[in-house]
């Protein structure tokens, strides 16, 4: 398979062509990723209401009654359930424990603990534990990512 990068001009000028025999899972996944890849949803910081690029959350927490997105420099409340983060976004947010959902391209490396758990290191620094009920399928989209 060719990639051929071009550069064009102006942002409006930006575009992806997919060329191929036919439309295999690969293919399609490169497509949901494209399109889902500029996706923002809408969290508060304070009183202030802000859009929040998708690719910039590292995790998601619920805590309490509230649910919270986790960026490199920002803790934004987000006002849905963590299961319908799960449904909406989970092509790119794996379940980590019963409270957290990660983002799997933020994982920079996985590093095992006691009790059959992980430790997420992630590309900010932060040590993210994942549970043993959700080790496994963490390890095996990461390592196949």
């Amino acid at each position: 398979m060719r990639v051929l990068v071009k550069n064009v001009s102006h942002k409006e000028d930006e575009r992806i062509i997919l060329e191929c025999v036919e439309m295999t899972k690969d293919f399609d996944e490169i497509m949901e990723y494209i399109l889902k890849k500029e996706s923002v949803l809408t969290g508060y910081l304070g009183e202030n209401v802000m859009r929040i690029r998708l690719g910039d959350v590292l995790y998601f927490e619920a805590v309490g009654e509230d649910v919270f997105a986790y960026t490199r420099s920002e803790v934004y409340n987000i006002k849905k359930r963590l299961y319908e983060l799960e449904d909406q976004y989970g092509w790119r947010f794996k379940r980590c424990s019963k409270s957290m959902l990660v983002n799997l391209s933020m994982i920079e490396s996985l590093r095992p603990e006691k009790n059959a758990r992980y430790f997420a290191r992630m590309k900010n620094g932060e040590d993210v534990i994942v549970s043993r009920m959700y080790a496994k399928q963490i390890r095996q989209e990461f390592l196949a990512g």
